[in-house]
């Protein structure tokens, strides 16, 4: 995984069937990335889902919220809309997993990403990070604490 002040890897990736999101779209403002290995897999599908009902808490936080997979900007589409998400799901499908690789989070076994967090400052610098064991769904615990966390020390 990407060290704690690194400055995290640029990217361009499909949002929706026509829309792509880079990370530069984002400056100004916290980024959590979730990556994790698939659409329509029940702890994903449990873990998007709760982010989505978090998304208030963490857009009071000045942050904005990616899922990232290996899952293809169609396969996104379905699952977002099936889910009524509202946050946008990237997809890293061609070539396949080069932005996990960038991140240090492709699993080359399983063909897919393994399920972890980052949070990235306002200027794209790495500030937190959760590796997730398999099977588990993190939560948004961790993100709360460290969004906190993050806004205690710059007023410091």
């Amino acid at each position: 995984m990407l060290q704690i002040g690194t400055q995290a890897p640029e990217f361009n990736l499909f949002a929706s069937p026509n829309q792509k999101v880079s990370l530069s779209d984002l400056r100004g403002r916290k980024v959590i990335i979730a990556f994790y290995p698939a659409d329509w897999s029940p702890i994903c599908g449990d873990q998007l889902s709760l982010y989505n009902e978090m998304l208030s808490y963490f857009r009071k936080e000045n942050a904005e919220l990616i899922g990232i997979s290996v899952d293809s900007k169609w396969c996104h589409f379905a699952f977002s809309q099936d889910r009524k998400l509202h946050f946008p799901l990237l997809s890293d499908f061609e070539p396949k997993g080069s932005l996990a690789k960038a991140y240090e989070v492709y699993d080359a076994d399983e063909g897919e990403c393994k399920r972890v967090l980052y949070i990235l400052d306002e200027s794209g610098i790495v500030r937190w990070s959760y590796l997730s064991p398999i099977g588990i769904n993190p939560g948004a615990d961790g993100i709360l604490t460290a969004l906190e966390e993050m806004r205690n020390n710059k007023t410091n």
